[in-house]
């Protein structure tokens, strides 16, 4: 915060906690301005701060709402950033040394954050509920008289006729949907509709197939599989147990509600232009489809798509991506790490140590943080919570971030039962932790918790073993794209870390290695060159050569799917000497020269093998020593020596076309005979 001039007022919440104003001032480099009740009996200081429209940090989260009221009242326009450091440090049995951590919220609130863009959905209120009893219909009643209701009952659909047809009633059973809130398609089976005469029960006409519908909601009452993978994560569709009518009663005040224009945050930016998911149709890099829980992302030719409507944000695809063609945009990566830098600086320059960092949401990891505060000792002063929009989002750049400027240890704070996968977040770990290990921070560093107990958590950081950190903490400030702000975290780490080397091998699927070949199986097509989506593979346009550089190598597998002759291998490594060494030749060859110009223009092996498969061996080539010369010419010569020689290809077997003066004049010629013997 030194190049701000920042206000920071913090409140002790009523003497419930401890305040270190030095240790404030050392880690923000700032005076902090301290209070009791800022709230209620001392509003009027912050009124007269806030009139300042100077840049202001607020240490109370609780009482936000009335800040930016009073706030409002003084004609304020710069925006208040507020950090909680009630719960998240001073409200905890080790209250009075948390003073380095509330200057590390402090800081880590001050540091801006790019506004988000946002994606719009609509809702008329067209609802399909599905269903296979008189739930279905129960539930339908219910929302009648708010929405634009239809029934489909799965085979066989027995159920009493109602008395009144306030809603369409129909039979079938549901082969797939797709699309989201506002624009659901969905594809039924088996579909029929009821005959009016029915009586004791529906009697339904005959029934079809591959029948189509669109509507605005869908609400699962089938008790079956989800109709899309990820359910909780698709807007618009809810499922409820038929047999608990609890859970389908919240289920039906829900979907009441989704009615209008609704927006949800773009969560990931995407630029296909860096995707490295297919060319020529050879497929590579899967990653993103890999771990999408939501199936937003979809292939698109040579890159992939991806459904700004259908993704719920879990980031996993952002973090996964090895090119940084996805990128989480809640916020972006570097904004994300500076935020984690201020954090962790301000900590150190207040005279923290060992510092923990924990990664949680605000949905699930804010409110067992606050439980523990409340009701617990609350968090050790040395362990930091950081809040992001979704745990899974934080990537490797992130986690070599954290180490390099300080932090001994981090962890994940998970649901017990998390509502998607975290699949990308374990891959993430395992990446992480031979590169820890291999740079001598040791095992363990990093890991996840995975509970919804507050006594769980008060337990975990002291399960942590005793660590020292980074020996040379970093103080880098990251900018850029996210693949150049992994790779400069990473370089930042190399030089903060106890024992560095050079090299460390990492698992499959890592994002960084080299590429191996066998020479002696290697013609030099240049086929992987062509492939390779980031210029990692190249040739030299001055003679036969294949050249790898290793930066540049995400590992997406291009190259070893194209190679015809099948002698390419993957070899995931982090080389922390690559950004700056040159390209490596994997295979160089003579040239051959033209016999005609002795311009080079191929391969000297390859020239040479195919001359002596062809020689003496193919019939277009047998004693005719001239057409073997023109396979030695490069381009402009062997086209100059085919027209000079007349080559013709086919000339052993093809007779020379007839025309029809051919045969006007051998019927002539036959005339002309027939007349000489009369």
């Amino acid at each position: 915060m030194a190049e701000f001039s920042r206000h920071l007022l913090i409140c002790s919440c009523d003497d419930t906690m401890p305040v270190d104003a030095d240790a404030i001032r050392r880690g923000c480099r700032g005076e902090p301005v301290t209070a009791t009740q800022l709230c209620r009996a001392e509003l009027d200081r912050f009124r007269t701060i806030a009139a300042k429209d100077t840049p202001l940090t607020v240490g109370c989260t609780q009482e936000a709402a009335l800040f930016r009221e009073a706030a409002a009242e003084t004609g304020r326009a710069t925006p208040i950033q507020y950090a909680n450091i009630r719960e998240s440090a001073g409200w905890s049995s080790e209250a009075a040394q948390t003073g380095p951590k509330m200057a590390a919220l402090l800081a880590a609130a001050a540091e801006p954050a790019p506004s988000a863009s946002f994606v719009e959905l609509a809702s008329s209120g067209v609802i399909l509920i599905c269903g296979r009893n008189d739930a279905a219909v129960e539930a339908g009643n219910l929302l009648k008289d708010h929405l634009d209701v239809t029934v489909l009952i799965e085979p066989p659909a027995a159920l009493v006729p109602p008395r009144i047809n306030d809603f369409p009633v129909a039979k079938g059973k549901v082969r797939n949907a797709r699309g989201h809130l506002g624009a659901f398609e969905v594809t039924v089976d088996d579909f029929a509709q009821p005959a009016p005469s029915s009586r004791g029960t529906l009697v339904f006409g005959p029934s079809r197939n591959d029948a189509r519908s669109s509507c605005d909601i869908i609400l699962d009452l089938t008790g079956g599989p989800a109709f899309f993978p990820g359910s909780d994560l698709r807007d618009g569709y809810l499922r409820a147990d038929p047999g608990n009518p609890a859970a389908m009663l919240r289920a039906v005040f829900k979907v009441r509600d989704l009615v209008g224009r609704f927006e949800k945050p773009h969560y990931v930016a995407f630029d296909a232009k860096r995707c490295a998911h297919s060319r020529s149709q050879v497929t590579g890099c899967t990653r993103c489809l890999d771990l999408c829980p939501a199936g937003a992302i979809t292939p698109a030719g040579d890159h992939v798509a991806i459904d700004a409507q259908i993704c719920a944000g879990c980031g996993q695809c952002a973090a996964a991506c090895p090119t940084g063609a996805v990128s989480y945009a809640l916020p972006p990566e570097d904004a994300l790490m500076r935020k984690l830098r201020a954090m962790l600086i301000a900590y150190r320059e207040a005279g923290g140590e060992r510092a923990i960092v924990l990664l949680h949401d605000d949905s699930h990891g804010a409110p067992l943080i606050d439980a523990l505060a409340r009701f617990g000792d609350g968090l050790p002063a040395h362990v930091l919570p950081f809040a992001v929009n979704e745990t899974t989002q934080v990537g490797l750049e992130a986690v070599a971030a954290a180490f390099a400027y300080g932090a001994v240890a981090m962890r994940f704070l998970l649901r017990a039962r998390p509502r998607h996968g975290i699949t990308g977040l374990i891959r993430t770990i395992a990446l992480a932790d031979p590169i820890l290990t291999g740079l001598g921070f040791g095992a363990g560093r990093i890991a996840t918790i995975e509970t919804d107990d507050p006594e769980t958590l008060a337990a975990a950081p002291g399960a942590i073993p005793f660590m020292l950190p980074a020996p040379r903490p970093a103080s880098f400030r990251p900018t850029g794209r996210k693949r150049d702000v992994l790779r400069f975290a990473l370089t930042e780490l190399h030089r903060a870390a106890p024992a560095p080397v050079d090299i460390i091998a990492l698992p499959q699927g890592a994002p960084f290695g080299a590429v191996e070949i066998d020479v002696g199986g290697c013609t030099l097509c240049l086929s992987c060159v062509s492939a390779c989506p980031t210029g990692a593979l190249r040739d030299d346009p001055e003679r036969p050569m294949l050249r790898f550089v290793e930066d540049a190598c995400v590992q997406c597998g291009l190259c070893q799917a194209t190679c015809p002759e099948h002698v390419m291998t993957l070899k995931p490594r982090i080389d922390f000497g690559a950004a700056r060494a040159a390209a490596r030749v994997l295979k160089e060859e003579e040239p051959f020269c033209c016999i005609r110009c002795g311009k080079p223009f191929g391969v000297k092996s390859t020239i040479e093998r195919v001359v002596a498969q062809l020689e003496g061996k193919h019939w277009m080539y047998a004693g005719r020593s001239r057409r073997l010369d023109v396979i030695k010419m490069c381009d402009d010569c062997r086209v100059a020596a085919a027209t000079e020689q007349g080559f013709d290809p086919y000339a052993v077997q093809r007779q020379p076309a007839r025309t029809t003066d051919d045969y006007l004049r051998e019927r002539e010629a036959q005339k002309q005979g027939g007349r000489d013997k009369s």
